[in-house]
Formats: C-alpha cells, sequence, structure tokens
C-alpha cells in the first residue's frame, strides 16, 4: 500500500512537470475538455434554472386551488369540442359554495368567482398600458399567494357593495406613482376613478413571458358595472387538504354537472385546471434540453478524449527511451500505466477546472444579462464536472498508458 501511495505521488509530480514544460500544448489539448464541460455545466444550470423558475411561477396558482374554466391548461387537438362550451359565469359560485357547506367532511372550502380583462390604467399624467383587471370577493384573499407592500385587501361590506376601490401591482404602483405613495389616490380605469387601498408586493414575471404585477384588483359587482361586456370568467375553488387533491377535484367535478345540469349521459362542458397539469407540460421540454446538451456535451468530450489519447501516445513515443531506462531500472507495468494515466487526467482536471472558470463568468454575464432568469450555479455541477472530467481523463489515457506499460525494455532502450 505503501508503495502504491508513493508510486502515486511520483506519477502526480511528473504528470505536473510535463504539464509545465509543454504549457501551450497541454492548454490547446484540454480545449475539447473544457468546451464539454462548459457545455455540461451550462446545460445543468439551464434546467435548474427553468425549473426554479417554474416553481416560483407556479406558485401564484397555489398547489391547493382548483380552477373551473371553460378550456383545460393543456393543448387540445380536438378544440372545436371546447369553444362551443359555455362560458363559466361567476354567479356559479354562490351555488357551488352552498353544496360545499352541504357535505358532511367536503374536501372544498370556498369558492370564489373572479373576471379579468386587459386595461390601460392612468394617474395624472402616468398611464400604464396592458393590464391586467381582476374583479373578485373579499375572499379572493384565501386562494392567493400575494402579500401587501403596503395598504389592505378590500373588505366584505366594499365587496358586495361593489366601492370603487382597489388593489394595484407592485409595477402598477412603480409606474404611476414612482415618487409618492399611491395609497387613497384615484386612478383611472376606462374614465372610472378607483380608490387604491393597498399595493401588493412584488411577484415577478410568470416564465419571464409577462409580468405578474401588472395587476389591479377590484370588487366583483364594480367590475361588473364597467368592465363585464368582454371578460374572462373563472371560478377559483381551495382544497382543504392538497394531499386529496384527486379527491377534491372528483367533488368538484360533481357539483359542477349538477350546477350546469348535466344529465349522466352527457360528457363534462367545462374543465378543471390545477397547477400540476402546467407543470406536466415543463417535462417535455426539460427533456428537449437535456438531449440537445448531451449530444452536444458528449460530442466536445469525445473530441477532447481523442486529442488527449492522441498528444499521450505522442508522450509515450517521445518518452520510450525514458520507460525503457525505467523498467531496467525495476520499475513495474503498474507504475508505468499508473504514471500514464495520471498525465491524461491530469490533462482532464485542468480542463475541467478552466471550463468551470468560464462556465462561472458565461452564467454570472447571463445573471446580470437577463436578472429574470434565475441562474442556479449548484455544488453539485461543480463535481459533476470534475468526475465527468477524470472519467474522461481515464477513457483517454488507458490505450496510450496500457501500449506504455507492455514496452519491451530493450527496445524501447534501443529506440531512436
Amino acid at each position: 500500500m505503501k508503495r502504491f501511495a508513493y508510486e502515486l505521488n511520483e506519477s502526480w509530480k511528473i504528470a505536473v512537470a510535463q504539464m509545465r514544460s509543454n504549457k501551450t500544448r497541454s492548454t490547446l489539448t484540454a480545449l475539447g475538455v473544457i468546451i464539454g464541460i462548459v457545455a455540461v455545466t451550462l446545460m445543468g444550470t439551464a434546467i435548474a434554472g427553468i425549473q426554479i423558475g417554474f416553481d416560483k411561477s407556479m406558485a401564484v396558482f397555489g398547489d391547493d386551488v382548483l380552477y373551473v374554466e371553460q378550456w383545460p391548461w393543456k393543448p387540445v387537438d380536438d378544440w372545436w369540442n371546447y369553444r362551443d362550451r359555455k362560458k363559466i359565469k361567476t354567479e356559479y359560485a354562490e351555488p357551488i359554495n352552498h353544496m360545499i357547506a352541504a357535505i358532511p367532511n367536503s374536501n372544498l372550502l370556498v369558492a370564489v368567482p373572479t373576471s379579468s380583462l386587459i386595461r390601460n390604467v392612468k394617474y395624472a399624467d402616468n398611464e400604464v398600458s396592458n393590464v391586467l383587471i381582476r374583479g373578485t370577493v373579499s375572499d379572493y384573499l384565501i386562494t392567493s399567494t400575494f402579500d401587501f407592500k403596503e395598504g389592505r385587501f378590500f373588505n366584505e361590506l366594499e365587496s358586495r357593495s361593489g366601492t370603487n376601490v382597489c388593489v394595484i401591482g407592485y409595477d402598477v404602483a412603480d409606474a404611476l406613482f414612482p415618487s409618492e405613495s399611491p395609497i387613497d389616490k384615484s386612478v383611472l380605469i376606462n374614465g372610472q376613478p378607483f380608490k387604491v387601498i393597498g399595493v401588493i408586493s412584488r411577484q415577478g414575471t410568470f416564465l419571464g413571458l409577462f409580468s405578474l404585477d401588472a395587476i389591479v384588483v377590484m370588487p366583483l359587482p364594480a367590475f361588473q358595472k364597467y368592465f363585464s361586456a368582454k371578460s374572462d370568467s373563472d371560478i377559483l375553488v381551495k382544497v382543504k387538504d392538497k394531499t386529496k387533491l384527486a379527491e377534491a377535484r372528483d367533488e368538484l367535478t360533481g357539483i359542477m354537472r349538477r350546477v350546469r345540469g348535466l344529465p349522466p349521459e352527457k360528457k363534462d362542458d367545462f374543465s378543471i385546471n390545477e397547477q400540476q397539469a402546467l407543470k406536466s407540460t415543463l417535462g417535455p421540454v426539460k427533456n428537449s434540453i437535456a438531449i440537445a446538451g448531451l449530444f452536444i456535451t458528449g460530442l466536445s468530450l469525445f473530441v477532447g478524449a481523442i486529442g488527449i489519447m492522441n498528444i499521450t501516445f505522442v508522450s509515450v513515443k517521445e518518452r520510450t527511451r525514458e520507460i525503457g531506462t525505467r523498467k531496467a531500472l525495476g520499475a513495474r507495468r503498474r507504475t508505468i500505466l499508473l504514471q500514464f494515466l495520471i498525465e491524461s487526467t491530469a490533462l482532464c482536471l485542468l480542463g475541467g477546472f478552466l471550463g468551470l472558470a468560464f462556465a462561472y463568468l458565461m452564467c454570472s454575464g447571463i445573471g446580470k444579462a437577463f436578472p429574470s432568469f434565475p441562474i442556479h450555479f449548484s455544488l453539485g455541477l461543480v463535481v459533476i464536472s470534475m468526475i465527468v472530467s477524470i472519467l474522461t481523463g481515464l477513457f483517454s489515457g488507458f490505450a496510450p498508458a496500457w501500449t506504455a506499460s507492455r514496452l519491451d525494455p530493450v527496445a524501447a532502450l534501443r529506440y531512436e
């Protein structure tokens, strides 16, 4: 064991000395590994970032909320079967809540109606376009996940009476009131004044596609008075126990069929959506990125491994007489094999460290250029990159090392 440790230590010293004496050749030889490690790291960072961003975006929908809507949250081929469905009405919330209350040990807590459309919001000389205007009731807080930067949500009295009050998203507040508090100020929506009573804390973007902070929420009766003509409505239903989401979904399906008056032989003319439906669409995206990344990574590492194998073969030829001398002095085959394996592995580790450095710099640059995209450069990626580097070194160096270890010492000493 001591002899093996000594041979290992000496092999590392020889490998470092060889790289120092041939710096340019070593760096160019490791270039393929550098590119491969950069590809491995960027692929892992992209997949982790997509997952983190998706989970953060999905948190807005809540994993214990069911959405009763006209269309499902998934691609459909038979879209014509959904086009003719009756729209979901906000009036459905009241009978749904009555049925929930009448069912013993119901898995559902409360049904909340919402209606939404896009409008511009104005205050003084400032205006924000493409803002999501949402009408709902005071129980909306039960199904939502947002907090308040300042102010409050409207209460039940304001909700039922349809008072012209609203809460606004972070982006709306920042654009309309850059240097003052919006509380108790009135904003104009379609020419109608609404007093701001609360500002929602920053929620970020949904998958980097659109802002979740460009929103205004108001009492449903006020919304219906001014904006109900072209709005889209749905029902949000809070589930008591998210571990029983499947049972809650079945229960809500039965309730909705009764509300719609559907006979047993007819299919559902509504969709019950949940967060998991959107999560299931992430799998193919992640798999496509992983397959493309693995192909590029594998190709780069293969090219790098061939380059290292070639240079190691050259090194064996250049040092044939040295190998013969060492064998004549009693060096074992194992010692020669270990020496060249460690030299190729050292080259790959050099490429791995340089690749990680480049990848870290690139990730930092991407993070600054696209701050909305979550960059996750983890310790796990570093460990995986180092393991890949070591395996590449062992793979590429084995054939030359085996050739060197099998050289005949007499023939090697006579080699010119």
